[in-house]
Formats: C-alpha cells, sequence, structure tokens
C-alpha cells in the first residue's frame, strides 16, 4: 500500500511542478515571481505560538501572518535534531537519503546544487541566508554560492555578544539587523530574492547554566505567569524506559541519556521549571519581534505585496513531558512544529485556512520552489504543502521519522506516525524497546499498548510499515 500511495504522491509533485514552471501559485496568480523569505527557530514546538491555540505566548506577528495565511496544524519533522532536519528542509529529503547524521557532515558539492536556495540562484533569484546555518562545520558552509551570507563562522551562535561599539547585542538583535542589511542591498531590486533566516532561538546556550539567554528587556515579560507542570511530568513517566535507555552503556561505561541530564539543569524542580518555560517564551517573543521589524521594512521598501513568508520550527521541544528535556525521539513534543505559509497575493478566499493533513519538513523546499514557479527534482521527497489544501495531492495517511545520530547518550529510534497511531521501536537497545500509542484515545501518550491483546494486530502491521517505509525512503 505504502509503495502505491509514494508512486501517487511522486507523480502528483511531478505535474504540480510542470505547472509550477509556467508561473501557478496556490492563490492563481501568472504574475512576475515572488519574493521569499523563510524563516526558521530553533527548538520551537508547535503549541508555542498564539495562532496554535496558546493563550499564554505573546507572538502577534507570528499569529498576524498565520492566521492571514496557510497555517498547517499538523507539521511534523522527519528527524528531530538540528543538522538533519536542517538539511532536510534544505533539500526536501529523508535523511536516510540526504546523509546528513551529525554535526560535522556537509552536504557535497552536488547534493548543494539541488537545495532550494541553489535552484533558485539558477532561476534568477538573489539569495541569502542568515543566522544558524547548522549543516557541517563552519569551514564547510557555502558563503561563497550566496549573494548575501549573514552566518558566523560558529556551528552554535552565541546569544551575548558586543556591537562594534562594545555595547552589549542579543543574537536574535544581530539576526534582525543583518534582515534589514539584505533587504536594502537586495530589495530594492527588480530581480526577486530568496532569503533564508535561521534564528538560534529559544535553542539553549549549551554549556551554560542560565540556558535560555533572553535580552533584558524581555525580564519582566511571563515574569508573573505560572506555567502548569506537564501531566507526564511525573517520574514514573521516566522510570517506564528501559534501563538502556536511560542509562546507555558506551565502552563498556554507563552513562545518562542526554535528554535526561537536561532535564536535570532545566526541570529539577518547580522554581526551575517555571523559570526555564518563561525564559524559553522570551526568546520566542524576541524572534516575534524581529519578524514584525522584517514585515515593517518590507512595506518600506516597497516590497510587502509581493514577499512570500514561510515559517517553520527545525524540531519540537520537550518543556519536562516523559521526564525529558531537549528533542530527538519521537513522541509529539519533539517531533510537531509550526508550519505556515503567508502570501501576500492571495485571494481573500485563500486567507485563514487551516490545513489538518501531515506537513513535514522535507515539503519546505518542494513547497518554496513551486511558489517561485521553479520545477521541482525528482530527488526531493517532499510535496508542495499547499496543494494538500486544495486536495491536489493525496493526503498522507502516515510518515516515516528516523533518528540515526552517532551520539551514544541519545539511543537511536525510528518511528510510524498516522493520525490514529503512533509506533516507535528502539532497536539499538540491548534488547529492543518498542511504544505504540492510541492517539485518539491518549493524546499525551501515556499509556504503552505493546503487549496489550486488543492492539496486536495493529502492533504487528506497524512493524510491517516501519521496514517498508525505512525501506522505502532510501
Amino acid at each position: 500500500m505504502f509503495c502505491r500511495f509514494l508512486c501517487w504522491m511522486k507523480l502528483n509533485v511531478f505535474i504540480l511542478a510542470l505547472l509550477g514552471t509556467f508561473g501557478c501559485s496556490f492563490s492563481g496568480h501568472t504574475e512576475k515571481q515572488p519574493n521569499i523569505i523563510f524563516l526558521l527557530t530553533d527548538d520551537q514546538r508547535w503549541d508555542a505560538m498564539g495562532a496554535m491555540g496558546n493563550k499564554i505566548i505573546q507572538t502577534p506577528n507570528m499569529d498576524d501572518l498565520a492566521n492571514n495565511g496557510v497555517l498547517f496544524t499538523n507539521a511534523h519533522v522527519t528527524t528531530s535534531i538540528c543538522c538533519s532536519s536542517r538539511a532536510s528542509i534544505l533539500s526536501g529529503q529523508y535523511v536516510s537519503r540526504h546523509g546528513i547524521e551529525g554535526f560535522r557532515t556537509p552536504f557535497s558539492p552536488a547534493a548543494l546544487q539541488q537545495t532550494y536556495p541553489m535552484l533558485l540562484k539558477n532561476n534568477g533569484y538573489s539569495i541569502g541566508f542568515i543566522g544558524k546555518y547548522g549543516v557541517g562545520n563552519p569551514q564547510d558552509f557555502p558563503d561563497s554560492l550566496y549573494h548575501y551570507w549573514g552566518c558566523d563562522a560558529l556551528h552554535q551562535p552565541n546569544y551575548e555578544n558586543e556591537d562594534g561599539e562594545g555595547n552589549f547585542i542579543h543574537y536574535t538583535d544581530i539576526v534582525s539587523s543583518r534582515i534589514n542589511e539584505f533587504l536594502e542591498r537586495f530589495g530594492k531590486d527588480e530581480k526577486p530574492f530568496c532569503l533564508s533566516v535561521s534564528f538560534k532561538a529559544p535553542h539553549c546556550q549549551d554549556g551554560d547554566p542560565r540556558q535560555f539567554i533572553y535580552a533584558e528587556r524581555y525580564k519582566k515579560l511571563y515574569a508573573n505567569v505560572e506555567f502548569a507542570l506537564p501531566e507526564t511530568a511525573g517520574s514514573s513517566y521516566y522510570s517506564f524506559f528501559p534501563q538502556d535507555f536511560r542509562i546507555p552503556v558506551f565502552n563498556g561505561v554507563e552513562r545518562q541519556n542526554e535528554a535526561r541530564k537536561r532535564w536535570e539543569i532545566r526541570f529539577p524542580d518547580k522554581e526551575k521549571f517555571q523559570e526555564s518555560v518563561r525564559s524559553y517564551y522570551r526568546l520566542i517573543s524576541g524572534v516575534d519581534d524581529a519578524i514584525g521589524i522584517l514585515r515593517k521594512k518590507l512595506e518600506e521598501i516597497g516590497k510587502a505585496e509581493n514577499t512570500i513568508i514561510v515559517f517553520m520550527g527545525d524540531n519540537g521541544f520537550y518543556l519536562g513531558e516523559h521526564g525529558l528535556a531537549g528533542k530527538w525521539y519521537a513522541h509529539r513534543e519533539s517531533v510537531k512544529v509550526p508550519f505556515f505559509v503567508f502570501d501576500p497575493r492571495a485571494d481573500e478566499s485563500q486567507r485563514g485556512k487551516r490545513v489538518d493533513e501531515f506537513a513535514l519538513n522535507i515539503d519546505v523546499a518542494p513547497t518554496i520552489l513551486s511558489l517561485a514557479g521553479v520545477e521541482i527534482p525528482e530527488t526531493m521527497q517532499g510535496i508542495n504543502a499547499l496543494d494538500l489544501l486544495s486536495h491536489k495531492t493525496p493526503e498522507r495517511e502516515m510518515f516515516f521519522y528516523e533518528h540515526n545520530l552517532d551520539i551514544p547518550t541519545i539511543p537511536n529510534s525510528e518511528a510510524v506516525i498516522s493520525k490514529k497511531y503512533k509506533y516507535i521501536k528502539y532497536a539499538d537497545l540491548s534488547t529492543p524497546f518498542e511504544e505504540f500509542y492510541d492517539l485518539e484515545n491518549d493524546s499525551l501518550e501515556k499509556v504503552n499498548l505493546v503487549g496489550e491483546e486488543k492492539y496486536a494486530d495493529a502492533v504487528q502491521e506497524f512493524r510491517k510499515y516501519l521496514e517498508v517505509m525505512g525501506n522505502e525512503v532510501k
């Protein structure tokens, strides 16, 4: 069934790519190529945005774009870690195909030419990249291939910086100033542009006990908010995992699971939990302010009406659920992300739409190419996500998730996720461990149904899906 489904998807992508070469967009426009800005946040989970139902977080600019565009309410990543997910976003491919499984692995020169920025460059676009690139070592960054390169020679930029006069400047503000610089240089030309912006926020500052370092002006924001502990924060939800998940053994040495190690830094008690979540939210509100500045600049240079804004998080983030911090595993908190497309050229009938079908990070590249009227390469495994809105492409019944990073303290896993069920397998543990959830009745993934007679057939079916789909994505 999955093989037939994948072939059908590829046929639709090919047909729609041909349509795209004639300048069609989801709103029916045939005018000149639009400008495109892709915004990526780091570790922003799906519900950390007002438009996704969060009543506490202040994200008015994200919300306005999402509520006046197309909001994908069921968007997920196919690998939940920055280097691999970013490579999937750029290439439109699963990790099994693009091969970026670690922080030091760059794209090959040939693979780089098949990423969406290079394909747009070859079709007349000025291209820029700002912020955290995140694929390969800094010496491998493709800065010379971009018309504007605003990334620092660091894999993980620092939040705390100094400007030319020795004054403190937060990294989100540096990114914001570089966006303005790009728009000043390239936004006034007749030539279309594509700017990819990759914020560090709300990622933690690794190695710093403060973790989520926000600009001082946000200190009072959320100060009086009391955040509710997740329902799955109790110790029983972590002790549920087997011993070699909690204490992996590498070269004969026991080490603590990285997700639990970071939990002990961020969520060990009520006070630390509250401060961590407040600070995490403050970083996201900082990004939202930068988006507001970006929109004002587009208005100022007269490009707001022809500039599409695409937004996504590179992966989700545990805020203590399942006794974990970080990401990496296939639970909802880790894999579900915000995703929307705002096209100011769209008809009123196409605004404020919500799509509940599965959209994936591998869909970003083909969606951007389609909006630009550029053919989607056959090597891309994603789809133009906007075709889900008009039902021009078949709904995904399920999707494959993989995480094979070579870090001993993060056990590898694979999963198959449908709207009804989720199956997760940790094959590399000494005794392979499985999780199976009935998502319709257990959205928080509290009760593992492996071993329950009622679900035995469903578990066995998903085991087969995992094997077949894992082979298909390569």
